[in-house]
Protein backbone atom coordinates (compact mmCIF):
# COMPACT_ATOMS: atom_id res chain seq x y z
CA UNK A 1 0.00 0.00 0.00
CA UNK A 2 1.34 3.69 -1.08
CA UNK A 3 2.61 5.32 1.70
CA UNK A 4 -0.20 8.32 0.15
CA UNK A 5 -2.86 6.29 1.05
CA UNK A 6 -5.44 7.99 3.23
CA UNK A 7 -5.34 6.53 6.67
CA UNK A 8 -8.44 5.58 8.32
CA UNK A 9 -9.19 5.00 11.61
CA UNK A 10 -12.51 3.13 11.75
CA UNK A 11 -14.46 3.05 14.72
CA UNK A 12 -17.16 -0.11 15.79
CA UNK A 13 -19.63 -0.68 18.72
CA UNK A 14 -20.77 -4.29 17.43
CA UNK A 15 -20.11 -7.25 14.60
CA UNK A 16 -18.26 -5.01 12.14
CA UNK A 17 -19.55 -6.24 8.77
CA UNK A 18 -19.54 -2.48 7.51
CA UNK A 19 -15.33 -2.89 9.03
CA UNK A 20 -14.68 -6.31 7.01
CA UNK A 21 -16.06 -4.53 4.03
CA UNK A 22 -13.73 -1.73 4.37
CA UNK A 23 -10.63 -4.08 5.09
CA UNK A 24 -11.91 -5.88 1.86
CA UNK A 25 -11.68 -2.94 0.11
CA UNK A 26 -8.36 -1.61 1.08
CA UNK A 27 -6.55 -5.02 0.36
CA UNK A 28 -6.53 -3.75 -3.18
CA UNK A 29 -3.87 -0.78 -3.34
CA UNK A 30 -5.79 1.29 -6.20
CA UNK A 31 -8.42 1.75 -3.47
CA UNK A 32 -6.64 4.70 -2.00
CA UNK A 33 -6.68 4.23 1.84
CA UNK A 34 -5.63 2.26 4.64
CA UNK A 35 -7.25 1.17 7.60
CA UNK A 36 -4.58 2.23 10.69
CA UNK A 37 -6.25 1.42 13.51
CA UNK A 38 -9.79 -0.06 14.79
CA UNK A 39 -11.72 1.22 17.58
CA UNK A 40 -14.45 0.72 19.96
CA UNK A 41 -16.94 1.59 23.09
CA UNK A 42 -17.17 -2.06 24.15
CA UNK A 43 -14.28 -5.19 24.66
CA UNK A 44 -14.79 -8.71 23.56
CA UNK A 45 -16.90 -7.53 19.81
CA UNK A 46 -16.89 -9.36 16.34
CA UNK A 47 -15.58 -5.95 15.17
CA UNK A 48 -12.34 -5.88 16.90
CA UNK A 49 -11.79 -9.47 16.29
CA UNK A 50 -11.89 -8.39 12.68
CA UNK A 51 -9.23 -6.04 12.78
CA UNK A 52 -7.25 -8.30 15.09
CA UNK A 53 -7.54 -11.55 12.59
CA UNK A 54 -6.66 -8.65 9.53
CA UNK A 55 -3.81 -7.79 11.75
CA UNK A 56 -4.84 -3.64 12.28
CA UNK A 57 -4.30 -2.21 15.35
CA UNK A 58 -7.09 -2.11 18.07
CA UNK A 59 -7.90 0.09 20.91
CA UNK A 60 -11.61 0.17 23.31
CA UNK A 61 -12.42 3.75 25.13
CA UNK A 62 -15.56 2.50 27.33
CA UNK A 63 -17.87 5.25 28.43
CA UNK A 64 -18.23 3.60 31.56
CA UNK A 65 -14.73 4.10 32.64
CA UNK A 66 -14.83 7.95 32.71
CA UNK A 67 -16.64 10.00 35.42
CA UNK A 68 -18.38 12.10 32.28
CA UNK A 69 -18.86 12.19 29.13
CA UNK A 70 -16.91 15.36 28.77
CA UNK A 71 -13.72 13.10 29.65
CA UNK A 72 -14.85 10.27 27.70
CA UNK A 73 -15.02 12.58 24.43
CA UNK A 74 -11.64 13.62 24.98
CA UNK A 75 -10.12 10.39 25.96
CA UNK A 76 -11.33 9.15 22.67
CA UNK A 77 -10.26 11.97 20.35
CA UNK A 78 -6.78 11.13 21.65
CA UNK A 79 -6.80 7.64 21.63
CA UNK A 80 -7.76 8.24 17.62
CA UNK A 81 -5.36 11.27 17.72
CA UNK A 82 -2.36 8.59 18.14
CA UNK A 83 -3.03 6.72 14.77
CA UNK A 84 -2.84 10.20 12.87
CA UNK A 85 -5.77 9.62 10.81
CA UNK A 86 -6.71 11.51 8.06
CA UNK A 87 -10.42 10.24 7.85
CA UNK A 88 -12.69 8.98 10.62
CA UNK A 89 -15.09 6.27 9.77
CA UNK A 90 -18.36 5.20 11.97
CA UNK A 91 -19.21 1.78 10.78
CA UNK A 92 -21.65 0.62 13.50
CA UNK A 93 -20.42 3.30 15.89
CA UNK A 94 -23.24 3.54 18.25
CA UNK A 95 -22.41 6.46 20.17
CA UNK A 96 -22.49 10.38 19.26
CA UNK A 97 -18.95 11.67 19.05
CA UNK A 98 -18.18 15.01 20.64
CA UNK A 99 -16.70 18.30 19.49
CA UNK A 100 -12.96 17.05 20.61
CA UNK A 101 -13.45 14.19 17.69
CA UNK A 102 -15.53 15.98 15.48
CA UNK A 103 -13.44 19.71 15.16
CA UNK A 104 -10.20 17.17 14.87
CA UNK A 105 -11.19 14.67 12.19
CA UNK A 106 -13.46 15.00 9.15
CA UNK A 107 -16.06 11.95 10.21
CA UNK A 108 -17.96 9.91 7.93
CA UNK A 109 -21.15 8.16 9.23
CA UNK A 110 -23.83 5.63 7.16
CA UNK A 111 -27.67 5.88 8.26
CA UNK A 112 -30.26 3.21 7.36
CA UNK A 113 -32.86 5.88 5.85
CA UNK A 114 -32.93 8.76 3.40
CA UNK A 115 -32.10 11.38 5.40
CA UNK A 116 -33.16 14.10 6.41
CA UNK A 117 -36.33 11.42 6.54
CA UNK A 118 -36.17 9.18 9.57
CA UNK A 119 -33.14 10.12 11.64
CA UNK A 120 -32.05 8.66 14.55
CA UNK A 121 -32.26 5.40 16.23
CA UNK A 122 -34.89 3.67 14.48
CA UNK A 123 -34.79 4.76 10.69
CA UNK A 124 -35.69 1.29 9.22
CA UNK A 125 -38.68 0.80 12.27
CA UNK A 126 -39.91 4.23 11.75
CA UNK A 127 -40.03 4.08 7.83
CA UNK A 128 -41.87 1.04 7.95
CA UNK A 129 -44.22 2.47 10.74
CA UNK A 130 -44.64 5.65 8.40
CA UNK A 131 -46.00 3.24 4.89
CA UNK A 132 -42.83 4.50 2.83
CA UNK A 133 -42.73 2.58 -0.13
CA UNK A 134 -39.02 3.67 -0.94
CA UNK A 135 -36.28 3.91 1.94
CA UNK A 136 -32.36 3.15 1.85
CA UNK A 137 -29.07 4.71 2.78
CA UNK A 138 -27.17 7.60 3.80
CA UNK A 139 -23.38 8.50 4.09
CA UNK A 140 -22.89 11.98 5.39
CA UNK A 141 -20.11 13.73 7.10
CA UNK A 142 -21.54 13.56 11.32
CA UNK A 143 -21.90 16.83 12.95
CA UNK A 144 -22.89 17.55 16.47
CA UNK A 145 -26.46 16.46 16.02
CA UNK A 146 -28.04 13.16 15.19
CA UNK A 147 -27.60 12.76 11.36
CA UNK A 148 -27.54 15.74 10.61
CA UNK A 149 -24.34 16.36 8.96
CA UNK A 150 -23.70 17.22 4.97
CA UNK A 151 -24.83 13.92 2.71
CA UNK A 152 -22.18 12.52 0.48
CA UNK A 153 -24.24 10.03 -0.67
CA UNK A 154 -27.53 8.40 -0.87
CA UNK A 155 -28.63 5.22 -2.48
CA UNK A 156 -32.39 3.53 -2.43
CA UNK A 157 -33.72 0.46 -1.09
CA UNK A 158 -37.61 -0.44 -2.04
CA UNK A 159 -39.87 -1.88 0.45
CA UNK A 160 -41.37 -5.13 -0.64
CA UNK A 161 -44.71 -6.45 0.37
CA UNK A 162 -44.35 -8.67 4.13
CA UNK A 163 -41.33 -6.68 4.73
CA UNK A 164 -40.39 -6.62 8.33
CA UNK A 165 -37.93 -4.44 10.05
CA UNK A 166 -35.43 -7.44 10.44
CA UNK A 167 -35.87 -8.16 6.37
CA UNK A 168 -35.81 -4.60 5.29
CA UNK A 169 -32.54 -3.70 7.90
CA UNK A 170 -30.71 -6.66 6.35
CA UNK A 171 -30.96 -5.11 2.34
CA UNK A 172 -30.48 -2.02 3.61
CA UNK A 173 -27.21 -3.19 5.21
CA UNK A 174 -26.23 -4.79 2.07
CA UNK A 175 -26.41 -1.43 0.24
CA UNK A 176 -24.82 0.72 2.90
CA UNK A 177 -21.95 -1.32 2.69
CA UNK A 178 -21.35 -1.13 -0.82
CA UNK A 179 -22.33 2.92 -0.96
CA UNK A 180 -19.93 3.38 2.59
CA UNK A 181 -16.62 1.52 0.69
CA UNK A 182 -17.34 3.08 -2.71
CA UNK A 183 -18.18 6.77 -0.72
CA UNK A 184 -14.67 6.23 1.35
CA UNK A 185 -12.74 5.45 -1.33
CA UNK A 186 -13.73 8.25 -4.17
CA UNK A 187 -12.65 10.37 -0.72
CA UNK A 188 -9.63 9.22 -1.01
CA UNK A 189 -8.68 9.17 -4.18
CA UNK A 190 -10.20 12.18 -5.15
CA UNK A 191 -10.61 14.62 -2.25
CA UNK A 192 -13.39 16.27 -1.71
CA UNK A 193 -15.14 20.06 -0.47
CA UNK A 194 -17.94 21.04 1.68
CA UNK A 195 -19.96 24.22 0.94
CA UNK A 196 -22.73 24.78 3.08
CA UNK A 197 -24.56 21.75 2.98
CA UNK A 198 -23.48 20.31 -0.10
CA UNK A 199 -20.35 17.98 -0.63
CA UNK A 200 -18.59 17.59 -3.78
CA UNK A 201 -15.82 15.04 -4.63
CA UNK A 202 -12.62 16.39 -5.91
CA UNK A 203 -10.15 18.55 -4.01
CA UNK A 204 -10.17 22.68 -4.36
CA UNK A 205 -9.28 24.27 -7.90
CA UNK A 206 -9.16 20.59 -9.35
Amino acid sequence: MSSQAVRLVVLVSGSGTNLQALLDAVADETYGARVVAVGADRDGIEGLARAERAGVPTFVERLADHPTREEWDRALAERIAGHRPDLVVCAGFMKILGAPTLQAFPVVNTHPALLPSFPGAHGVRDALAYGVRVTGCTVMLADAGVDTGPIIAQESVPVLEGDDEASLHERIKTVERTLLVDTVGRMAREGWTVTGRIVRFGRPGG
